[in-house]
């Protein structure tokens, strides 16, 4: 519903700009500045606030999970450069594809950004359930806080405008720009950032973006400022490459919880895919399992483009939902989980199809480590699961992880097996009548290793936190391992596909020897 509606307010120092949401929020902010004086400031006409841009995010990422903040926007494709051994050169039919490798470290997996002009190679998260791509910036002032378990990760690279003979700062007329700052009018950055009232209506006021502030679940921030500047990406042959001058990203020196930088994979403006042209089209990960973590020599392929879609005869397909509310994120139909050969415990109404107001429905996100879902579906699973298993728990694990279910299983001479059978399977069933039965190491994972034969394994599902708004169930990464994932957004439905990722990353040569 639009609303019309003026605010009549008064201006005093250190004046932060932002607009609230339903749930956990995007904040935008102007970059620091003091106002001497007093302003009145007349803000009139914001409409269509039911379309306003949403973040929506239920716990930090590490150790249990994150759903990353998503806008709504348009999409914008720059121009394309392609270059063969550093010759530019007209572009050939092999590159309307995009092939990165993902790296899986213990939270998620990884992409590697070239940046620059010379290229910098930033290693950052691939998440489906956001838009915005940033990287850390500065090579001695970025700084991160509360983020002790990190500090000696060397993925830490980070990306410094002043070394790269191509970058620029966004500007505020940019719709990057209103998209980062939630804006649903197009004038309040350059507003922000002190542009005249003529500039403003012409859309010539040549002032920078003003920074943002990025909020991210229980806690997790980032600052900084759009940048753009030239992505090099790699083609289904590795010695071709695609340049996308003016990819536009955050460009962020602080955070507090996070680390890492984020390469968003929604359906918004700002997306990595959307940037580069391929929204209309899609893309397929097969996630490596969770014991190749930090594993530097092996990775598995990101493909974007058409050959994202070859050898899909073997693939379920399920329909792809659009939320009115939330239009930018993957939605599907979670209908019921069977557990062993018991009767199906169905999925609330609630968790397959949006209410009125566009909310509920579940995503999938490879932002979100574990799948959440909402009570009472994922008590009654947790009763099954308790009502079949009979080994002793492991309740001192329980309290400290929090994980629900913990149990200690016998492990023959000290032998972790994922396909034992001393754990019930479990399916998730999706609408147009796919049926995913789960590998038990992508529900049940060991703990630690095996002492006097005996192992300790956890179940790796979580509860959602209790909202009215957004989603009311996430489908996360650590279930989509050793799956071949399609995101077919030409035909609005994603496939899956059971595959040995490690296997298949070996028949493409992104297993490292030595």
């Amino acid at each position: 519903m639009s609303q019309l509606f003026i605010i009549y307010t008064l201006i005093t120092v250190n004046e932060i700009y932002s607009k609230p949401q339903p749930w956990d929020q995007k904040i935008s902010m102007s970059s620091p500045f003091t106002i001497t004086m007093s302003i009145f400031f007349f803000l009139f006409s914001l409409t269509a606030l039911g379309n306003a841009n949403q973040s929506f995010a239920k716990k930090p990422r590490n150790p249990s999970s994150l759903v990353l903040g998503l806008t709504h926007s348009r999409a914008l494709y720059p121009a394309l450069k392609i270059s063969n051994n550093g010759m530019s050169t007209e572009k050939p039919s092999e590159m309307s594809d995009v092939v990165e490798p993902l790296r899986e470290v213990r939270d998620g997996y990884l992409i590697s950004l070239n940046l620059g002009t010379p290229p910098k190679v930033i290693q950052v998260y691939m998440d489906t359930g956001s838009d915005l791509t940033w990287v850390p910036c500065g090579n001695i002032s970025f700084d991160c806080m509360d983020c002790d378990d990190y500090r000696n990760d060397k993925l830490m690279a980070t990306y410094s405008p002043s070394y790269s003979s191509s970058s620029l700062r966004d500007l505020c007329v940019s719709p990057f720009c209103s998209d980062v700052h939630s804006s649903d009018n197009s004038y309040d950055p350059c507003t922000i950032a002190g542009c005249s009232l003529s500039t403003l209506v012409k859309g010539t006021c040549p002032r920078p973006c003003p920074s943002f502030a990025y909020t991210y679940g229980a806690g997790g921030v980032v600052i900084g400022t759009l940048t753009r500047d030239t992505l090099t990406t790699h083609g289904s042959n590795p010695s071709l490459t695609r340049e996308v001058p003016n990819f536009c990203f955050g460009c962020v020196g602080s955070t507090f919880r996070e680390p890492i930088g984020i390469a968003g994979f929604g359906r918004g403006v700002l997306s990595f895919p959307s940037q580069l042209g391929f929204l209309h089209k899609g893309f397929s990960h097969c996630f490596l399992a969770f014991k190749f973590a930090n594993n530097p020599k092996i990775s598995s392929p990101l493909v974007i483009g058409d050959l994202a879609f070859t050898s899909i005869d073997n693939l379920q397909f399920t329909p792809l939902l659009k939320s009115p509310m939330y239009p930018n994120y993957y939605y599907i139909s979670l209908e019921a989980i069977v557990i062993n050969n018991a009767a199906p415990i169905l999925a609330p109404s609630r968790i397959r199809e949006f209410d009125s107001h566009g909310n509920g429905g579940t995503i999938i996100d490879s932002g979100t480590t574990y799948t959440h879902l909402p009570d009472p579906f994922y008590s009654q699973i947790l009763s099954l699961l308790e009502s079949i298993i009979t080994y002793p728990r492991a309740k001192e694990l329980e309290d400290r992880t929090g994980f629900d279910l913990c149990y200690k299983m016998p492990c023959p001479n000290n032998a972790i097996t994922d396909g034992d059978h001393l754990l019930p399977s479990i399916t998730f069933h999706f609408s147009n009548n796919v049926s995913l039965v789960l590998p038990q190491g992508n529900y049940f994972y060991a703990m630690g290793a095996p002492i006097n034969s005996t192992v300790v394994k956890c179940l790796l599902l979580q509860r959602m936190d209790d909202e009215e708004s957004g989603p009311a169930g996430v489908f996360g990464s650590f279930q989509q391992q050793n799956m071949k994932v399609v995101y077919d957004l030409e035909k609005e439905r994603i496939g899956f596909q059971p595959m040995d990722c490690a296997s298949a990353a070996a028949s493409q040569g992104l297993v490292r020897k030595t």
